[in-house]
C-alpha cells in the first residue's frame, strides 16, 4: 500500500504565530521522506486559522526541492477559486520541477467564508467545478487550454512549461456527487476520501462511482481510492485516547465551525442541500454528538490498533493508498513529532508491505502532443 504524509497548517494555538506554525509544519514535512512516506500532501484553505495553505502548488514546489522521490499531492486544489489557465500552469510548473512527481486532487469547496471573501457565488460551485476541472485536465493532456462552457470561456492558449507526462492515472477528486460523477469518470479521475460520512455511505458512493466509471470507459476498472485521515498513535492506549479526546475532537469541532455544518441555511445554496439536512440533524442531536461522530471516523490507538483500523477502512472501499495527518487541533509540536515518528516506525512498514493491487500516482505515460 502507498502511504503518504499530509501537512496541515492549522493554528489553534494561543501561543504560536502563523510563522511558527509554518516552521513546525515544514520540519514535519522534511521528516516524511526519510521516515519512509511515499508522498507529501497539502490542502487548500484561505483566510482563517482552520488551515493556512492558500497556494498548494507553491508549497509542493518548495517541497519538490527538498525531496528526491516523494510524490507531491494536492488534497485538494479547490478549482472554483482559481482561474483554470493559471492553475494549469502552476500544476505544470510543479510537475516539470519535480520531474513528474505531482498527484492532482480537485475539490469544489465547502467553506462559505472562503467563497464570500473571493466574491464568488457558492451556488455555482458545482457547475464551475465540473467545467474548470474538465478544462484543466484536457489542457494537461494536449498542452493548450481552450473551453467554451456556461461559466468558463477560454480562447486557445498554450500551457508553458509544456506538460510532458499524462495525468490521467494520477488525478483524483475530493468528492464525487452523483451530478458530477459521470464526467469525472469519463475523465478517468479517482476518488480522494476525506471521511465525513458513515463508512457504509462512503462505500455505497464508491460503488456507484465505479459502476459509472465502467460504463464510461468500456468496462475499464477505475483507480483505487485514496483515504486521508487524522491519526493519533501512542504505545500507551490511554494516552492515544487522550489524543482523540483533546486534539482529534478539537480538529473536528474546528471543521464544524469552519464549514458551518450546523447552519441550516446551507440548504438554500444550490448544490449544498445535503449540508442543510445535515445541519438539521446536528441541531437536533447537538454539536457534541456530531463532533464525536467525526472523531470516530479518524484513526487512533496503539500502533497495532492504528494498523488494524487503517486496514479495516482499506477493506471497506478497496483503497490503494492512505494519507496520514499527524499534527492538528493545537497539538504540541513535540507530541506531533512523536506521533509521526512512532507511526513511521511501527505502522508504516506494515502498511507498505500490504499488496492492495495498485500503486497510486501512476507512472505518467509520456505525452505525444507538444504544447502550442
Amino acid at each position: 500500500m502507498h502511504v503518504g504524509y499530509s501537512t496541515f497548517f492549522q493554528n489553534l494555538s494561543e501561543n504560536l504565530t502563523d510563522h511558527q506554525i509554518y516552521q513546525n509544519a515544514i520540519e514535519l514535512a522534511d521528516m516524511a521522506e526519510p521516515l519512509g512516506f511515499e508522498s507529501i500532501w497539502a490542502a487548500e484553505h484561505h483566510f482563517t486559522e482552520y488551515t493556512m495553505c492558500p497556494n498548494v502548488a507553491q508549497f509542493l514546489t518548495y517541497m519538490a526541492g527538498r525531496t528526491q522521490n516523494a510524490k507531491l499531492g494536492a488534497m485538494a486544489y479547490i478549482v472554483p477559486w482559481h482561474d483554470p489557465v493559471r492553475l494549469a500552469e502552476e500544476i505544470s510548473v510543479l510537475d516539470n520541477v519535480s520531474d513528474g512527481r505531482a498527484i492532482l486532487g480537485f475539490g469544489r469547496g465547502l467553506g462559505r467564508v472562503e467563497f464570500d471573501a473571493f466574491r464568488l457565488n457558492m451556488g455555482e460551485s458545482r457547475e464551475r467545478f465540473v467545467e474548470y476541472t474538465d478544462a484543466i485536465l484536457k489542457s494537461l493532456e494536449t498542452g493548450y487550454i481552450e473551453y467554451d462552457g456556461k461559466h468558463y470561456k477560454q480562447p486557445k492558449a498554450g500551457i508553458r512549461p509544456a506538460p510532458f507526462k499524462s495525468f490521467r492515472d494520477r488525478s483524483y477528486a475530493a468528492a464525487v456527487s452523483p451530478e458530477s460523477a459521470r464526467i469525472m469518470a469519463r475523465l478517468g479521475i479517482g476518488i480522494l476520501i476525506i471521511p465525513q460520512k458513515p463508512w457504509e455511505t462512503t462505500k455505497q458512493e464508491v460503488e456507484m462511482y465505479r459502476e459509472i466509471f465502467r460504463e464510461e470507459n468500456n468496462g475499464a476498472e477505475p483507480p483505487k481510492p485514496i483515504i486521508a485521515g487524522f491519526i493519533g498513535c501512542h504505545e500507551d492506549e490511554s494516552i492515544a485516547r487522550e489524543m482523540l479526546e483533546k486534539y482529534i475532537r478539537r480538529y473536528c469541532l474546528s471543521a464544524v465551525q469552519h464549514y458551518e455544518f450546523d447552519n441550516a441555511d446551507l440548504a438554500n445554496i444550490k448544490g449544498y442541500e445535503y449540508y442543510g439536512g445535515l445541519a438539521k440533524n446536528i441541531n437536533k442531536h447537538g454539536i457534541d454528538t456530531f463532533v464525536n461522530f467525526l472523531a470516530d471516523l479518524q484513526i487512533w490507538g496503539t500502533p497495532d490498533q492504528v494498523f488494524e483500523q487503517m486496514m479495516e477502512h482499506q477493506g471497506m472501499v478497496d483503497s490503494g493508498a492512505s494519507i496520514g495527518i499527524f499534527s492538528y487541533g493545537g497539538m504540541p509540536h513535540d507530541m506531533a513529532k512523536a506521533n509521526l515518528s512512532l507511526f513511521a516506525e511501527k505502522v508504516l512498514p506494515r502498511l507498505k508491505a500490504q499488496d492492495v493491487g495498485e500503486a497510486i500516482g501512476g507512472l505518467g505515460t509520456p505525452l505525444t502532443v507538444a504544447a502550442e
